[in-house]
């Protein structure tokens, strides 16, 4: 076997582009599965029962163990491989996606999401590492922009696709469209030539990963199963206190660690800070929103669910047509008006559709505010991740993004977890109405937090002060 670094240029560029679809598919149907799932939570409680409880966990489970495992993937691919590393996430996404479609009831099904957001953190750092390693200069440039593209496809095809076989089949077989790509993504690997890449001073730090996971369950437990009980029943008070002490405890162990999960001097970077905080803040309301829509408008407003997995699409249509230009102005301008100008968008954009009403027009009353919600989503987006990147030497790159990852996928359990609490127990249209106005709040306040924390980078020999 040949390492990238040996190989005859004819050799190297097959390689890479092996490498690059193993990667694009890898992340693909991770980011597939994220939006499958919107689309087939009315059909899935209409089996199984359990009301916006049993919604709530059909996503959170995948989000809680893919959100709290994503910062140690990167280790574990560093300790064992990254092309093995790949391979067991996806096998683990394919025998999973499989549990989640025959689960013959809800408890199984949260389980099965459980390890499919396990095997799903696997698959998504170690892309990335892969692509850093096999490509240099310019082509790593160009590949990483064409990873991005492609896995942004999932945006589109995810809801559609989920949509049609639940009105057209059944939710269930949703779930195994993951299994034609997984299997292409395996092959491609049979025919890689290269040696495995390990570090051989790659440490796992096992105990925050459990402490994360531990912490983040315990809370978003309690967070969806206090409409039902109340808080101050032992049931939701005992696990939410525990799930405190436990993420009190994962961060204190990021400060005192020789090797941390998260090394928490990254945030002494201001931009880095600042923009993970915005992170949280304007991807919660994105899980919110996404969330809310996709379900109101199949339970209350009468959408099929390609219908519905198509009501969004114009976002991901202005997202591809504008955010390569808005990324070219951002670098030009620098990141802050955007960050502060995408999110009042986005919320404006969530405002109105306060004007959804009992009698529906879905041209009228929700196509406007997702037309603004767009166009402010691509004035964010790449701003944003800019900003926080560029803010962290390039050698830390790797550890900046897995971060910023896992901020993102905390940002929507939690929001998730809260619905319930937010909608009133019941997505009505007032709980939808509700919905929205939390939404805009929560993006609102990630505009104010960008313009008040992140600085323009200042230009290149300056000598200026960021400003």
């Amino acid at each position: 076997m040949t390492s990238p670094a040996s190989a005859s240029p004819a050799s190297s560029s097959r390689e890479q582009k092996l490498v690059l679809a193993i990667a694009i598919i890898a992340s693909f149907v991770s980011f597939l599965d994220g939006t499958v799932i919107s689309v087939a939570l009315p059909a899935i409680e209409a089996d199984f029962g359990g009301g916006i409880s049993v919604q709530q966990w059909a996503v959170d489970a995948y989000l809680l163990t893919l959100g709290s495992l994503i910062l140690v993937a990167g280790s574990i691919s560093d300790t064992y491989g990254r092309l093995r590393v790949i391979r067991w996430g996806l096998i683990g996404f394919g025998i999973t996606s499989v549990a989640v479609a025959v689960a013959p009831t809800a408890e199984v099904l949260i389980g099965a999401r459980l390890l499919q957001g396990a095997a799903g953190a696997l698959l998504v750092p170690s892309s990335l590492a892969l692509i850093m390693t096999n490509f240099r200069g310019a082509a790593q440039a160009k590949a990483i922009g064409t990873w991005t593209g492609m896995t942004a496809g999932a945006m589109i095809v995810g809801p559609v696709v989920g949509g049609l076989f639940v009105d057209l089949a059944s939710w269930r077989l949703a779930f195994v469209i993951n299994v034609v790509p997984i299997a292409v993504a395996l092959w491609l690997l049979a025919r890689l030539t290269q040696q495995d890449v390990r570090l051989p001073d790659a440490h796992i730090d096992a105990i925050s990963a459990v402490l994360c996971a531990a912490g983040l369950g315990g809370m978003v437990y309690a967070l969806i199963e206090a409409p039902l009980y109340g808080w101050g029943h032992p049931q939701i008070w005992v696990p939410a206190a525990m799930g405190v002490a436990a993420f009190v405890a994962f961060l204190w162990r990021q400060h005192v660690a020789t090797r941390p999960m998260m090394p928490m001097d990254l945030f002494k970077a201001r931009n880095f800070a600042w923009g993970n905080l915005s992170t949280f803040l304007v991807y919660g309301a994105l899980s919110l929103n996404g969330f809310v829509l996709a379900v109101y408008l199949q339970e209350q407003a009468g959408l099929s669910a390609t219908a519905a997995g198509l009501a969004s699409l114009p976002i991901t249509v202005i997202m591809i047509a504008l955010s390569s230009r808005v990324g070219a102005l951002a670098g030009r301008i620098g990141p802050r008006v955007f960050m502060t100008v995408g999110p009042l968008a986005m919320a404006a954009g969530a405002l109105l559709m306060l004007a959804v009403d009992e009698d529906f027009d879905y041209w009228w009353q929700v196509l406007p505010g997702i037309v603004v919600f767009g166009l402010g989503l691509t004035l964010t987006v790449s701003p944003l991740t800019s900003a926080i990147l560029g803010a962290i030497d390039t050698s830390r790159s790797g550890i900046a993004s897995a971060v910023n990852n896992a901020v993102s996928r905390i940002a929507g359990l939690v929001a998730i977890a809260l619905i319930g609490t937010i909608v009133g127990g019941q997505l009505d249209l007032n709980g939808f109405h509700r919905a929205m106005m939390v939404t805009a709040a929560l993006l609102a306040l990630g505009g104010i937090v960008s313009w008040l924390g992140i600085r323009n980078p200042a230009a290149p020999g300056s000598g200026e002060e960021p400003a």
